[in-house]
């Protein structure tokens, strides 16, 4: 009798084993099909000729078909929502003043890179955070803002980062995140030491407290440590303790060294975070929080292929995090096609070709020829930065 119980003990052992395994099969089944599905419908972009992105150029520029008149744009000029720009005989022209003059220079670098194949037109260029046409605005101005939502009617141009202007981090970084094409060597040489089977299998953030939609996931750090390493570090606005959640802010970490983490997290800051696609280039899995703020090269950016995307309030980042630490496989191959993707598609010379092919056809949307404003300074190349 007590050798029958025993094997009925093991028998119901096994079966209570072979309902976890079928339980944790089911549990992970919905991302698994997610990923599936999302894997078998996309496409991969044409990288020939900035093709990639032509869609959200030719989408940005839809309100403005009907041709831009003389009388909107220097209404645009007025509203001083931007910095005022003209090129006349492949030579740049602005006004005297700019809120953030390294921002304009980053601007500045690529339109000169590109001005002899452009015509004579002029634009606003605006270099704060934040986008300016809402799209209650009529008539629609055509402002060029680096980032938006669906709620504004912007047109994106590639960000001054890619060169120079921010965002600058005391101390690793005090000028700034340096040039995206040093940058992506630096981080491609950091994803080669740190190989996906060494890395640590957490999540990783490190940023400051720019909006409480990351406390969820500073908070899921000090309650469960091992799935996640998540701090505040200070900013400009730091006062307190308070303003790091009750701890003292953390030291920065550069980009570099986020590298050794499998699960990199990023978040918006007061619009589009400039750090997303450094994150893609450690060959970590990338964690990106909320879809609302866009840059021009988002779109081709798609969730379960390149990225796992998380709700803007975080509810489901624990059990997302559990599911990539039991899929190993998978969620390198996402990190492996998102890393992929900006390797090939984020190139400098995709920067400029889009600046290029932006501009050309924004000009010839004008139905004036400008004329030059006399007392605008002309903008010369510079020598090039070669320091991070």
């Amino acid at each position: 009798m007590e050798r029958f119980r025993l094997w009925r003990c093991l028998i119901l052992l096994q079966v209570y084993n072979l309902y976890l395994v079928a339980a944790s099969g089911d549990q992970w089944k919905k991302y698994r099909d997610k990923i599936s599905v999302a894997v078998k419908s996309y496409t991969p972009c044409n990288p020939v000729n900035c093709s990639c992105y032509l869609s959200v150029l030719q989408q940005d520029l839809q309100p403005f078909r009907g041709r831009i008149s003389e009388d909107v744009l220097a209404a645009t000029v007025q509203r001083g929502v931007g910095t005022h720009y003209q090129i006349i005989g492949h030579k740049l022209y602005r006004e005297h003043s700019c809120m953030f003059p390294s921002r304009c220079s980053g601007v500045e670098h690529f339109i000169l890179e590109v001005i002899d194949r452009l015509p004579d037109m002029e634009m606003v260029i605006n270099v704060r955070d934040y986008p300016q046409v809402p799209n209650w605005v009529q008539p629609t101005l055509p402002v060029f803002s680096f980032s938006k939502t669906a709620d504004y009617q912007d047109i994106m141009y590639p960000a001054w980062t890619f060169w120079e202007g921010g965002p600058a981090v005391w101390p690793i970084y005090p000028t700034g995140l340096g040039r995206w094409d040093l940058m992506r060597d630096d981080l491609k040489k950091s994803a080669a030491q740190w190989p996906w089977r060494t890395k640590e299998s957490r999540g990783f953030f490190r940023g400051s407290r720019t909006s409480p939609e990351r406390d969820p996931l500073i908070l899921l750090s000090r309650e469960a440590p091992e799935l996640v390493d998540a701090e505040y570090t200070k900013n400009q606005a730091w006062k307190s303790e308070k303003d790091t959640l009750g701890r003292p802010p953390a030291k920065e970490i550069p980009l570099v060294d986020h590298c050794k983490y499998k699960y990199l997290f990023n978040f918006r800051g007061v619009a589009a975070s400039f750090r997303l696609k450094h994150l893609f280039l450690c060959g970590s899995l990338v964690f990106h929080v909320g879809e609302e703020w866009q840059e021009f090269f988002y779109a081709q950016l798609k969730p379960w292929v390149h990225y796992i995307p998380v709700q803007q309030d975080l509810s489901d980042v624990r059990e997302l995090l559990q599911f990539v630490k039991d899929n190993d496989d998978i969620a390198e191959e996402i990190a492996t096609r998102g890393m992929e993707f900006i390797l090939h598609h984020l190139r400098m010379q995709d920067i400029s070709c889009y600046w290029e092919r932006l501009f050309t056809e924004f000009g010839q949307l004008l139905t004036y020829k400008p004329k030059r404003k006399d007392d605008y300074d002309q903008i010369l190349h510079r020598a090039s930065k070669t320091e991070l």
